[in-house]
């Protein structure tokens, strides 16, 4: 095996050094990536991290991987191990720090009370609850509980239309919450010591590298399920994911240009072609952004609860791949 990239890491605690090595090798076409600890008494303890032939996917598990041992306090003696998401997306390091200090110091009463009137505003409004507030913005309201909309303005997240939209509401409740710290919220980045701030960067990439590591599998997963002719309960069964998870992903994949045709016509083909013409006239008639008109337009405005409206829902949602299909294809002929 040839080593095509190795990296030595060291972690400093109470005066110990702890040094290990992470490596990714190749033989006759597949990689290999791993990590040793290398001991004081002269031990070397290996983990094969990945063996296989994809370079992709090897290199979604590196970088999750590293992100945990680095969330751990190794630090590389050659940097620019990981990229700097966070850099690369305009993101200032102040507006990461009020994240960081509010995820540490949130009053966890003030916070439930936020997600109660996020689900009910959302729930009322029929928005999805993100659409109203992130978790990460709850956070930040619960730890520095603003009292007016000029303090609500300078929480990271918060522009003039949510704050006209839902100011009102969001004041009421913390107004019911005493705090002992002022506005501007400069204070907050002095309290944040670096290990603090840095460590919780790395937990950041630790789970965003993991959640691109599922997003990946779940692909490479999905492609092989078609390409061998499975349907979703078969695949429901083989993975950890709900048909729900499994829907969203397909449609992922048609929006990267994958042909998933053979999957969506199987799972389709106990619905009646009526049944199916009439969803389709309906995505003609109304469009294709929301669902809820499409299925009370075809099964009207009591169109079931439970497992069969689950069902018709999946079935709308994989007509709608077709029809867009259809459309941007048309768009491009045109």
């Amino acid at each position: 095996m040839q080593i095509v990239f190795m990296n030595r890491l060291v972690k400093e605690s109470g005066g110990d050094e702890s040094k290990a090595e992470v490596w990714i090798g190749e033989a006759e076409g597949a990689w290999k990536l791993g990590w040793r600890d290398m001991h004081s008494s002269g031990e070397v303890q290996e983990n094969i991290w990945y063996e296989g032939g994809s370079w992709n996917e090897m290199l979604y598990i590196y970088r999750h991987e590293l992100a945990v041992r680095l969330g751990q306090g190794f630090r590389p003696l050659i940097d620019g191990m990981l990229l700097d998401e966070e850099g690369q997306k305009g993101r200032s390091q102040p507006i990461q720090k009020l994240y960081c200090y509010s995820e540490l110091n949130y009053q966890e009463a003030l916070y439930n009370e936020l997600c109660a009137w996020r689900r009910k505003k959302a729930a009322s409004e029929r928005k999805a609850p993100y659409f109203i507030a992130t978790n990460r913005l709850l956070r930040l309201i619960s730890t520095f509980i603003p009292m007016t909309l000029e303090e609500l303005l300078q929480l990271p997240g918060v522009g003039e239309n949510k704050a006209v939209e839902y100011g009102a509401d969001i004041l009421n409740l913390t107004s019911g919450h005493a705090r002992s710290h002022s506005f501007p919220l400069d204070w907050a980045l002095d309290m944040l010591d670096e290990h603090t701030y840095e460590s919780w960067v790395y937990k950041q990439k630790e789970l965003k590298y993991k959640q691109d590591l599922d997003k990946y599998r779940t692909k490479q997963m999905l492609l092989r399920g078609i390409s061998e002719g499975k349907r979703l309960e078969q695949m429901e069964q083989e993975s950890s994911l709900t048909r729900r998870e499994l829907v969203e992903s397909l449609e992922q994949l048609e929006k990267e240009g994958y042909d998933v045709d053979p999957l969506i016509a199987g799972e389709l083909q106990e619905m009646p072609q009526s049944e199916q013409s009439e969803v389709w006239n309906a995505f003609e008639e109304l469009g294709d952004g929301l669902l809820k008109p499409i299925l009370q337009r075809v099964y009207g405005q009591e169109a079931a609860a439970g497992s069969v409206m689950e069902l018709r829902y999946e079935r709308l949602r994989l007509i709608r791949m077709r029809f867009r299909r259809e459309g941007e294809s048309r768009r491009n002929a045109g």
